[in-house]
């Protein structure tokens, strides 16, 4: 079976059991917050809890590594429909220990999408005309210093209010435990 297939039958009977009643929200953050956070699997179920939060409480924005990688890409305008037209008041950014894109190694990564059957041509039109690979693929050495970085950017961003309070943690991904990098209060 597929695991699209799976997914479908499973859906089918969550849908039928009504199994969704308990996840009931408006898309109105109860909390008036918006977080940041990486990708990793481990945070799908334990980042809310470790926050004493639930569903409904919060926006949650996931990339690789909790990472801007531009101020006015995906992730920043997210962030800032979050503020606008969903009342959000304060961003938290969530790096976390352990991250796989602090071991990031863009070569063998350029190597990877090769070996899956993308040209090598395309690999050098990209980097000649349209996006820096090396740089784009780039990840970090330091959880902290890349969570500051993403609190300075939404923090500097124009278009960001100043009454907005732009937080920075790092959380342990087998605990739950957190670190405030940066106190956006302060």
């Amino acid at each position: 079976m597929s695991k699209l297939q799976e997914i479908l039958e499973y859906n089918k009977l969550f849908v039928e059991n009504k199994k969704y009643e308990k996840y009931k929200a408006t898309k109105y953050p109860d909390k008036k917050i918006v977080i940041l956070s990486c990708m990793d699997t481990r945070l799908t179920e334990l980042l809310l809890p470790a926050l004493n939060l639930k569903n409904g409480d919060a926006k949650v924005v996931k990339n690789a590594g909790a990472v801007i990688t531009h101020p006015y890409g995906s992730i920043m305008r997210s962030i800032l429909v979050a503020v606008y037209e969903l009342n959000a008041e304060e961003v938290f950014v969530i790096g976390h220990h352990g991250c796989g894109v602090s071991s990031l190694n863009v070569k063998d990564m350029i190597e990877k999408i090769i070996k899956r059957g993308i040209s090598k041509d395309i690999i050098y039109n990209l980097e000649d005309t349209e996006v820096d690979l090396k740089k784009w693929f780039q990840g970090f050495d330091c959880v902290g210093d890349s969570v500051k970085e993403s609190v300075s950017i939404i923090k500097n961003h124009p278009l960001i209010p100043k009454d907005i309070f732009v937080h920075g943690l790092v959380i342990d991904p087998e605990t739950g435990e957190l670190e405030v990098v940066v106190d956006g209060y302060k």
